[in-house]
């Protein structure tokens, strides 16, 4: 029996043993996948970015020739270190610290040691590669940007971290991608598809051939070139504006949403994120944090609006008819609310009806219309909330949808923000406690994209499409559904003429009546934000912001524009001039107006972001 069981033993280990390996050589091909990798070599041949072109056809970013030092470290072989350092100009440690990351990566499969080397080097080194087992050279090509301008608009591109690989398996250690801009918005269009190419090895670990004849080789396909709706000429010329100032301009095509300037100042140079360099004049722009030329302010500063946004309390008084047209208001020095708090107003004549309002900034008039406007409704929270319904129909308060990978929401106050602020309900709140509200101030925070969106509604007479910087995809002029379709605003069309040609008289005989350009009919409203900081713990006033609106022509408009200049005193100081010059060069291609460029081309304000709060700053409420 003992016998018996012994041989059943044995034969049941043997059918086991004898099954699995058969289930290893017939069934499971790992081991030949992996015996397979082992074999053949992976070489990625990496295709060209498509080309950027502006609006008119002008090429902004094509591509230069670069090359890699790639390893696979399992094929490396004993080396003259020191010589391979010196060809390299890099220090032996730092190369030894290189070496380890690419083991830690993988053995297998090929990392950069020394990233992009220009044609020269690149020349010299190749004539050494011999001498160096498991190192290679890969061709790439990089960013040859033919313009000095438009950084934030472009972005850069920069080699993949280990979370963009392990999200997406397009990507290889070394690859490069786009970063900010559109080249991270169109990446995918951009950078065309790796061709890939399989090397045999024969078991001495050196090449014999393309595996299988190449039936699995893949030539690169091109990147898809791509049109922008910038126009390089206004975009250049907006910079230049901007040189030693901070803020924004952001120029809209009200009849299409095709932005034709954005400008971030302070920027920089693309260029400057090229090459072996790119690295250390990047962390130069991080740490730059008082200029901030990283930070695109067009997009991700939020700002209070200040007197523009008077319009659009004038629209919604309109609409809820608390006010019409004709109805003058008088103003004393200011708008009294609450227990004998005055909110002030600069000197004009009195009493005002609604063009003139506008056209004199009055303070007094829109925090009637205002007031009246929450007041309507039962409670404060009803009032506040339908004027706030109102607001977002223009696109504010939320993210515009607008084909740029940063931004910021901005902020229009509801109930919910004024119930947590008093606590309620166990103190109550009314309109008066929210009067900042009217003219722009208080809790309403705009970035400037959102500013020249309300500004295009208005000149479109209530209706606009979402602001987009995609013209043309390869040979065909077409965008994604989501940019042709018209959004419309909450106000009846036949309220916005008399607000327009309130607008109309800023430059006819108000505020901005020193600013006018010969020969174009310009619609325009200066502003004059409140500016706030914390220093040590303490809410301290600072010098006020510049900001200004427009359109132009009053009918059939083709450019509407947001100026916004950190600590500029009043709105037209910097911004209303700004704005005035870039209209005149999109519409005449040339400036007449002379003084006012030469007054923002001379000017500065670097001693004002240079200097320390020194007490209460110079304003005035316009």
């Amino acid at each position: 029996m003992r016998k018996l069981l012994l041989l059943i033993i044995v034969l049941i280990t043997g059918v086991v043993f004898a099954g699995r390996l058969f289930y290893l050589q017939v069934y499971d091909d790992s081991f030949q996948k992996l015996s397979e990798n082992n074999a053949i070599k992976i070489l990625y041949d990496y295709p060209q970015r498509g080309y950027i072109f502006d609006r008119n056809g002008k090429l902004l970013v094509s591509n230069q020739p670069s090359y890699d030092v790639m390893v696979i470290p399992r094929d490396l072989k004993p080396f003259d270190t020191l010589e391979f350092c010196s060809l390299l100009k890099i220090d032996p440690e730092e190369l030894n610290d290189r070496l380890k990351k690419a083991r830690v990566w993988s053995p297998r499969l090929p990392s950069v040691i020394m990233p992009q080397l220009t044609k020269t080097e690149y020349a010299y080194l190749s004539e050494k590669m011999y001498k160096f087992k498991g190192f290679y050279i890969q061709k790439r090509s990089l960013r040859d940007y033919k313009i000095e301008h438009s950084a934030n608009v472009l972005g850069y591109i920069a080699e993949v971290d280990n979370r963009i690989i392990e999200d997406n398996p397009y990507y290889q250690m070394g690859d490069l991608i786009g970063k900010q801009g559109v080249e991270m918005q169109y990446e995918e269009i951009l950078r065309g598809v790796k061709g890939v190419k399989y090397i045999q090895k024969d078991n001495h670990n050196r090449e014999i051939g393309p595996y299988k004849d190449g039936i699995y080789d893949t030539i690169p396909q091109r990147g898809t070139d791509i049109t922008l709706t910038i126009d390089a000429v206004l975009q250049e010329y907006g910079e230049t504006l901007m040189v030693n100032k901070r803020g924004g301009i952001v120029a809209l095509e009200p009849a299409t949403g095709e932005i034709l300037a954005l400008v971030a100042a302070p920027n920089y140079d693309p260029s400057l994120l090229v090459g072996r360099e790119r690295s250390k004049n990047f962390t130069k722009l991080w740490y730059d944090t008082i200029a901030k030329p990283l930070f695109d302010r067009v997009l991700q500063g939020e700002y209070p609006p200040g007197s523009p946004f008077k319009a659009l309390t004038a629209l919604i008084g309109l609409q809820e008819e608390v006010i019409d047209t004709r109805e003058r208001i008088s103003c004393y020095g200011g708008f009294v609310y609450g227990r004998g708090r005055k909110l002030g107003c600069h000197a004009h004549p009195s009493p005002l009806a609604m063009q003139g309002g506008i056209a004199n900034s009055c303070n007094s008039y829109f925090c009637t219309v205002y007031k009246r406007t929450i007041e309507k409704y039962p409670s404060p929270q009803e009032g506040i909330d339908n004027w706030r319904n109102h607001l977002t129909s223009f696109g504010l308060g939320d993210f515009l949808g607008y084909d740029l990978p940063s931004g910021r929401p901005g902020k229009i106050p509801s109930s919910k923000t004024y119930n947590a602020a008093y606590d309620y309900p166990t103190y109550k709140w009314y309109a008066s406690a929210t009067i900042s509200n009217a003219i722009g101030q208080g809790e309403v925070l705009l970035t400037p994209m959102q500013m020249v969106n309300f500004t295009a509604a208005i000149a479109n007479r209530g209706w606009y499409y979402k602001p987009h910087i995609i013209k043309g995809i390869g040979s065909k002029d077409s965008l994604p559904t989501e940019y042709g379709l018209k959004h419309y605003t909450t106000i009846d069309k036949e309220h916005f003429e008399p607000v327009i040609e309130g607008l109309f008289d800023v430059y006819n005989y108000g505020t901005a009546s020193h600013l006018k350009v010969p020969g174009i009919e310009i619609c325009g409203k200066t502003g004059t934000a409140e500016n706030y900081t914390r220093i040590d713990g303490k809410r301290v006033q600072l010098t006020d912001h510049s900001v200004f609106i427009a359109f132009a022509p009053k009918d059939n408009p083709k450019i509407a524009i947001a100026v916004f200049v950190e600590n500029g005193y009043w709105g037209s100081r910097w911004a209303g001039r700004i704005a005035s010059l870039m209209i005149e060069k999109y519409i005449k291609g040339e400036i007449t107006r002379t003084d006012l460029e030469s007054f923002i081309l001379n000017g500065s304000l670097q001693d004002e972001y240079a200097k320390p709060y020194s007490g209460e700053p110079f304003r005035i409420n316009k």
